[in-house]
């Protein structure tokens, strides 16, 4: 068991809830070891406290932070830095100590690469399916665009958020690749060929896993892969559905691997080879009794 004492630095997690997270099963298996001084807590922090919680966090020397809804957009005014891709995504997940405050990062983008990879998912010329227009809905469709999507469709509650992801990701991609629709408009989608879905909204997500996006079964028939950013349950009602009409479905627990595996990489200046991240993996599926 690693020692704490004087040189031990703090990382941690921002956000509300904070409760149900695995990040710090992912960090301390690595800093354990990679015999890294440093230990990971998650930190539940107020709405109004959030200006607060950043700046205590730079005045108490932590090392970095990961930055969890409802906070990716709105910790951004209270940074020293922004990196680009963070910056032209609009959220940040990833937080690292610089000379006088933090520098923001995205690495759900990445991060969500190096998951789809594991699981043997592609992305070049597909047609692709966005629920959700939060800052991972954003995230999620730039790397379909940088990846070879061919066409990219955001499905959104409200038309206007699907609208500005959807000119975000067209702007990044210079040419006119993704289109935005109304969640209750789905039958408009074209039937020529089938679909890789992306679900990254909260609905479904553990203590609700009832919840789904869209309720109509006709929808799935049309998806090929369905891709859940959720990690619990560990099936969402989405995979379900997407199964019970003979597509692929997986859930995000890949993705929280790799962008806490990234997020690692940033603090520590360390490599996480793959039998580490392999490992890490396996220490999550324990965690979740699984």
């Amino acid at each position: 068991m690693r020692s704490i004492n004087g040189y031990t630095r703090t990382c941690g997690l921002l956000g509300n809830p904070v409760e149900h997270t695995l990040s710090p099963v992912i960090h301390n298996f690595l800093a354990e070891k990679m015999g890294e001084g440093f230990v990971y807590v998650p930190f539940r922090v107020q709405e109004d406290k959030l200006a607060e919680a950043v700046k205590g966090a730079f005045a108490l020397n932590l090392l970095g932070l990961n930055v969890t809804v409802p906070y990716k957009s709105a910790v951004i005014p209270y940074l020293q830095e922004l990196d680009p891709l963070a910056e032209r995504i609009g959220a940040v997940n990833t937080l690292v100590r610089c000379e006088k405050g933090f520098k923001g990062y995205n690495t759900d983008m990445p991060g969500l690469y190096r998951a789809m990879c594991a699981d043997g998912v592609r992305m070049e010329g597909v047609k692709a399916l966005l629920l959700g227009a939060g800052g991972v809905a954003k995230a999620a469709a730039m790397l379909l665009a940088q990846k070879g999507a061919d066409s990219i469709v955001i499905l959104n509650r409200t038309l206007e958020r699907a609208a500005q992801v959807a000119d975000t990701v067209n702007q990044f991609a210079g040419r006119r690749i993704a289109d935005a629709m109304m969640l209750t408009e789905h039958e408009r989608l074209s039937r020529d060929g089938k679909y890789l879905a992306i679900q990254a909204t909260n609905l479904g997500m553990f203590p609700d896993t009832a919840g789904v996006a869209v309720e109509d079964e006709s929808f799935y028939d049309r998806i090929d892969t369905g891709y859940d950013l959720i990690f619990n349950p560990w099936e969402t009602k989405f995979m379900k559905l997407v199964k019970s009409r003979g597509g692929r479905a997986f859930n995000g627990s890949k993705m929280l691997l790799y962008q806490g595996i990234i997020a690692y990489e940033l603090w520590t200046g360390r490599i996480v080879e793959e039998p580490l991240a392999e490992a890490a993996y396996q220490k999550m599926m324990e965690a979740m009794k699984l």
